[in-house]
């Protein structure tokens, strides 16, 4: 039978969007599914990510030690990858994202024994055929606290807009990777036009810095400001999905928190970077759906 090792890696958007595109390797390939949960945050000094989708009730098993090519995983895994770099696309064992546009040929990819996958993979292109089982599988397991729980019955019972801010750059700086007060302001009139009565619940990584962004009164908004802290993470992306409307940051994060929650009516609006010859790592060909709309920064 078949194998696909999937090494996650990255913060939170980032680990969906590696399991998400592994996911579909091994359905369209009846092949088994394995999680490395471990060497793509070993050597993470800089940011200290760990691996958070055991919040996630996921159908598949974690990776022995060998499956992670220990001991001396470091080398074997060059080794594995300089092997497979030699052979034409999806051929070798180890096959690892090359730049970060969508990559149609990961459709195709058809492995006859174990394949390693490395790489983020951002982009709906790599299982929207199999949509309906990852989003089954990316049930999140709701946060017990009743704090969090309050809060989901809040936006259930109004026409909730999960609102996010992210400060990739010191807030106030003038910066191409923070999302501009423009955006937002546009955002929230575009929302206004198209939806009855909404209410913003805001979602920021720094709550005091986001108001001076937003346009809002108090009585429009309700700043989520409690789930501090990566361990947290989870509960935060848990009430973005249980929103009905959605204005992203450019950020995996909230854009998993759109795709989890969007239904048919929904509004999804996005950041576009592109708009004005803006150049950032941001809406690269294929990360954002065309059912979602674009909304200039500058």
């Amino acid at each position: 039978m078949a194998k696909v090792i999937v090494r996650i890696k990255g913060g939170l958007g980032n680990q969906l969007f590696c399991y998400a595109a592994a996911r579909r390797v091994a359905l369209a390939n009846q092949a088994e599914l394995v999680i490395d949960d471990v060497t793509g945050f070993v050597r993470d000094s800089q940011y200290r990510r760990r691996y958070m989708l055991d919040h996630f009730a996921l159908p598949v098993r974690k990776a022995t030690a060998a499956e992670r090519l220990e001991p001396w995983e470091r080398y074997r895994r060059g080794l594995a990858k300089f092997i497979s770099r030699q052979r034409p696309f999806g051929e070798g064992s180890y096959l690892e994202q090359e730049g970060t546009d969508f990559d149609p040929r990961m459709l195709e990819l058809r492995p006859s024994g174990t394949i390693y996958l490395d790489g983020l993979w951002q982009s709906e292109g790599y299982f929207k055929d199999v949509a309906q089982t990852v989003r089954a599988d990316l049930r999140l397991i709701p946060p017990p606290d009743s704090l969090n729980l309050a809060v989901a019955e809040r936006i259930r019972n109004c026409q909730a807009v999960a609102l996010h801010v992210r400060f990739f750059d010191v807030p106030g700086a003038e910066s191409l990777n923070n999302v501009s007060a423009k955006y937002y302001r546009n955002a929230i009139t575009i929302i206004e036009g198209r939806v009855s009565d909404p209410h913003f619940f805001v979602f920021s990584d720094q709550a005091e810095a986001v108001l001076d962004r937003l346009d809002l009164s108090k009585e429009r908004m309700s700043l989520v400001s409690h789930n501090q802290g990566d361990a947290n993470a989870y509960a935060d992306l848990w009430l973005m999905s249980q929103c009905r409307h959605f204005v992203t940051a450019n950020s995996t994060f909230s854009w998993w928190g759109a795709w989890l929650g969007e239904s048919d009516d929904s509004v999804v609006l996005v950041p576009d970077f592109a708009a004005g010859g803006v150049a950032t790592a941001w809406c690269f060909k294929g990360l954002i759906p065309e059912r979602w709309a674009l909304v200039p920064v500058r």
